[in-house]
């Protein structure tokens, strides 16, 4: 990845876009459940999105595998598609902005402070 292309975030784009091509090719119940998945993981995002890229690969990659399994979403994902990525984002240790802004709060006080 060059200067520019990190700069202007057409690194991402390309990579958000084959993502999607490459969710277009699972079974109809498994794309809906990867818009879910999406739409819980955006939140945890930081300003450019490139905290999500990895995490984004995997699940992707494990829906990929339990479908050509056979597998269905419920057995791979549970009820809860909820739960399933706030378990990922913890585990990845994606903050969303409320947790960036309390830390920087935190950071210019303390320096304030004199600590």
């Amino acid at each position: 990845m060059n200067f520019w292309d990190k700069v202007t975030g057409s690194d991402i784009t390309n990579e958000y876009k084959a993502f999607e091509k490459r969710a277009k090719k699972l079974p109809v119940d498994y794309q809906v459940a990867w818009e879910k998945i999406k739409a819980n993981l955006w939140p945890h995002s930081d300003f450019t999105g490139r905290n999500l890229m990895p995490i984004l690969d995997g699940v992707l990659g494990l829906l990929e595998e339990t479908a050509t399994d056979g597998q269905s979403v419920q057995e791979v994902l549970g009820d809860d598609i909820t739960g399933f990525c706030l378990a990922l984002v913890g585990e990845e240790g994606a903050k969303n902005y409320r947790d960036k802004w309390r830390e920087q709060l935190n950071n210019n006080i303390a320096r304030k402070l004199g600590k």
